[in-house]
Order: structure tokens, then sequence, then C-alpha cells
């Protein structure tokens, strides 16, 4: 999520996901005021009272002092808060009438979700909420709030990102510029000398002689050949070839000559420079670091946090599936099949060969940290909490479709949280927001 409320300190994300959850799980559905309790907003036909907001302010200080984390100043705070608690409110509402549905099977797999997160059975869970004094049915629409807002939240804001060819052009045209001086050419030339100091006469004469050559490679006959013949300089018993060589060890003039040719062709113009004119052909061409990566192949668990699951709590059972894989109580394959929320599962969480990119930026972050086999600490994303393992990494050169589905990749990531706040701003302003004033 990106409220202005998230904007202070990235670093805070872990906090901040803990905070977004309901303070209880009676506490939506335009739960009534309490005795005592006042309305602080009426966000359409929901209702922010001062007692959620002042339980969403005590866990966001106690998640703060547990992770010894700097908060603002507590009028700052509480307005932040308040501002995220209607943001929430207009998107439930939204989501309501956005005409999506949650089919009872799905809301079941979810109620019954929790119930293993919690590790209890479906009558230990109803027992527990009755004794909390929370409706099993109230509950239950809690969850599927939950679930509908997050459907329509991704469906509406990806569906606003829009990446261009003209967006993926300019962004490999930086990346290659970029990484243009590790690039590394094999050009084979033909060269025709030209004396310091030679007459006009001499220098036609020499431009000739590599005409010729230039005319009888264009006809079809072999540049290779040709060289052996016609040319001057230390590599003409190899054909011209120079070898494989970084462009910075190559002249600049060179480099400029052939960048737009594709390995074979033949630039169609001689070159001149102090020590002659050059036929070049561009032999084999390997691209710099821009389009050479590290691919990995890794695992994850996710557990999503709810009302019933806490960040807090998600992080925790992590923290404790961690500890059976190292001590090898249980595989990280078994306990992805039984507990992750995400559609790896079945396949024990496995998510393929991906390239950089593919993932939110705070995975991919902690999974390149992973040596080969290691485990993470429980990462926080905006999709949950996650517990990594990496498997396997190659190095490899992407071709040309996969640099661009990795360049489209990126500009989606670099647009989505631009995408999520116009989207929010829409969605306020279209909202009915009435501000009430604490009763005297």
């Amino acid at each position: 999520m990106t409220h202005a409320l998230f904007a202070w300190r990235p670093a805070l994300l872990a906090l901040l996901l803990a905070a977004a959850a309901p303070a209880a799980l009676a506490q939506t559905r335009a739960a009534p005021a309490r005795t005592g309790d006042y309305i602080l907003a009426v966000v359409n036909q929901e209702l922010v009272t001062a007692s959620e907001l002042q339980g969403r302010i005590e866990r966001v200080r106690a998640e703060a002092a547990r992770q010894r984390a700097t908060l603002p100043p507590d009028d700052q705070l509480r307005r932040e808060l308040l501002d995220a608690l209607i943001d929430e409110r207009v998107q439930l509402t939204h989501a309501r009438e956005s005409g999506v549905r949650i089919d009872d099977a799905e809301l079941d797999r979810a109620v019954n979700n929790v119930a293993v997160q919690n590790q209890i059975t479906m009558p230990q869970l109803r027992e527990r909420l009755r004794k909390e004094g929370i409706d099993y049915t109230r509950f239950r629409n809690n969850v599927r709030d939950q679930l509908l807002t997050e459907r329509v939240r991704e469906r509406e804001v990806q569906g606003r990102i829009r990446v261009t060819d003209a967006d993926i052009d300019a962004l490999l045209a930086e990346r290659r510029a970029a990484a243009g001086s590790s690039a590394e050419y094999n050009i084979a030339q033909i060269l025709v000398t030209v004396p310091d100091g030679a007459s006009a006469e001499e220098t036609a004469r020499r431009r000739e002689r590599a005409e010729l050559a230039r005319k009888r490679v264009a006809v079809g006959e072999a540049f290779e050949a040709v060289a052996r013949e016609l040319s001057e300089d230390a590599n003409r018993a190899a054909g011209g070839a120079i070898g494989l060589r970084s462009a910075e060890r190559l002249p600049d003039v060179f480099v400029e000559a052939v960048k737009g040719l594709q390995p074979g062709e033949v630039a169609p113009e001689l070159l001149r420079t102090g020590a002659g004119f050059h036929l070049l052909k561009l032999v084999d061409k390997r691209e710099g670091d821009a389009f050479r990566i590290t691919q990995t192949r890794a695992r994850h668990i996710l557990l999503r946090p709810s009302a019933q699951l806490s960040t807090e709590a998600a992080q925790a059972r992590l923290a404790g599936f961690r500890q059976q894989i190292e001590s090898g109580r249980a595989s990280f394959e078994a306990l992805a099949r039984d507990n992750s929320e995400d559609g790896s599962a079945p396949q024990g969480g496995d998510l393929g060969w991906t390239s950089p990119g593919t993932f939110v930026p705070e995975f991919e972050e902690a999974m390149n940290r992973l040596p080969i086999n290691g485990l993470s600490e429980p990462i926080v994303s905006r999709f949950g909490v996650h517990l990594i393992q990496v498997t396997e990494r190659r190095q490899t050169t992407l071709d040309v479709k996969q640099q661009r589905e990795q360049a489209r990749n990126i500009l989606r990531e670099r647009k989505f949280d631009e995408a999520y706040d116009e989207w929010l701003r829409e969605l306020r302003a279209r909202a009915y927001v009435e501000m009430r004033e604490a009763p005297q």
C-alpha cells in the first residue's frame, strides 16, 4: 500500500502493513460506535470512529517499539493514520459497488486458511471468536471484504499501467548506453594504407583500390578472401578479423561504424582514418552487462496478514517454519504445500527461473542477498509475508524477446505506485467524506 502515511520512511513498511489490518474483527462493516466513543468521519456509508483510530495508533506505536523505529510527532501520526483509515473505507465501498463477487467456496477457503495459519481447527476458530465476542458471520464478512478490496485494487491499478513500445525502446537504449563500454566486438577489416604526406594522386589511387575491394565484396566475393588478397594490415592472414575486443579497446570510429550492423554485415561505405581506407565487417558482437543477467530459481511460502493474523504473527509463524527446515524436522516443499497462500503452493512454492525485475523490490532484494539454499528471514511485501529460499542461479544473455519482457516488467513496477496513488486520489475525489468534530 502507498498511502501518504507510508512516505515517511520506507523501512517502516512492515510496521505499516501490520497497522493496516482492522483493529478488531468486529470493527469493519460500519460497526456502531461504542459507549463513550464518537464518529470522526463518515465515508460514503461507512464510519470511522475515535476508538478505531486510537486502536490503530496503539498498534503502530507497539510495532514501532518492537522494531525500534522512529515515528513522526503525535499530531502528524494521528492525521496520517486517520487519512489511511478513510482511504481504506473509500476502497472498500468502491469494491462493494464494483460488481466483483467473492463466491462462498473461495470465502470458505480463505476462512479455513485463517484457522490453518493459527494452527487450530475450524471448530476451535469458532470457539475463539465466540470468546472474543466476535460474531462468526461478521468475521466471514470481514474476510470477504478484504478479499474483495484486494482483488479490485490489483485489477484496477494494474489496468491503469500502460507500457508502450516507445517506453521499452527508451529503457533498452538507456541500458545499452550505460553498458556500451563493456560490449565486445569482433571486427574484420580490409585496410588500404595511405602513407603520411601522400599526394592527392596517390591518395586517389589508394581510394580506388579500397573501392575495388568494397565492390568485390558487394557482388558476393567472400570478405575473408578479398582481405587476404588486398588488405595491408597485420590480420590479413586471418581474413582481416582482429578478434573479440571490448569497445573501449577499439577506435571510437570503428565502434560507431559497426554499431548499427548485424553480425555478418559489411559497412556500406569506406571509413577514412589517418591510417588509410578501411572496409569493415562485423563478425560478432556480444552485448555488455546490460543484457547478461543472473537468473534465480527460488521458492517461497506466502502468508497474507488478516484481521485474525497480524503481520507480526505471520512473521513469527514463518520464523518457526524456518527453524523446522534448518533443523531437518520439515521440508520447505511440504510446508509450502500445506501453508502457502500463493498459486505456487502445489509446486512446493517453486517460482521457476526468473530474471531481475520480475518481483516487487522488497522481495527481490531479499532474494538476491541469499546464497544457494539459504533461507531468508520473514520478508514483508505488498502481497504479504514471505519465507524465501534460493535453490539455483545461472548466468544467461537475454534474447531480444526476453530483453523487452524484462524491460516491460521493470517499467510496470516503476509505474505501480504512481498508478495506485492516482487511482486512490480519484476514488477520494468521488467519495462522500464528512469529517466530524469531537463532542464537547
